[in-house]
């Protein structure tokens, strides 16, 4: 029993190092936040498809990206909380793979708007960065997310045991 605690405390904290790695290296070409947003790390929001340990490692990797990378408080809270609901949705929806994206698109495109709003100020419609924000989720968290998945489902008994 020890052992699965320790896999699941160690897969976490790879997952939510690989989170800030990511996030700040599309940072460094300011693409990680703000109206438009392409946040490759959140491609492994698909990981709880595969084990339970990835939730915590994405709430984790996400209040740090949003912490060192200077976002405001709001953000890092409600940033990271719609990465959790999406983690946690994505985790419910294992089952079936071609669902599994949508909750972390749906969590972001409709919680992040919001935060620029309150957060950063931006005057932009709340619609129009639902749409934004969500073409970004789409391609990160479904095009990228189910590349992912698909290239560690031959793999997955030997990484998330």
């Amino acid at each position: 029993m020890k052992d699965s605690k320790t896999l699941n405390l160690t897969q976490s904290a790879i997952i939510a190092a690989l989170y800030v790695v990511l996030t700040i290296a599309i940072s460094a070409v300011n693409l990680a936040s703000g109206v438009i947003q392409f946040r490759i790390s959140e491609a492994l929001t698909i990981l709880p498809f595969f084990t339970a340990a990835a939730i915590p490692g994405l709430a984790v990797g996400c209040f740090l990206s949003n912490l060192i990378t200077g976002c405001a408080m709001l953000d890092v809270v409600f940033g990271t909380l719609a990465t959790l609901i999406g983690a946690l949705g994505t985790r419910a929806l294992r089952k079936n793979r071609w669902l599994a994206p949508l909750p972390p698109i749906l969590a972001n495109a409709f919680i992040v708007p919001f935060v620029l709003r309150y957060a950063y100020g931006v005057p932009d419609a709340i619609w129009f960065m639902v749409i934004t924000v969500g073409i970004g989720e789409i391609i990160s968290c479904g095009v990228l997310g189910e590349m992912l998945l698909s290239a560690l489902q031959p793999m997955k008994d030997r990484l998330f045991k």
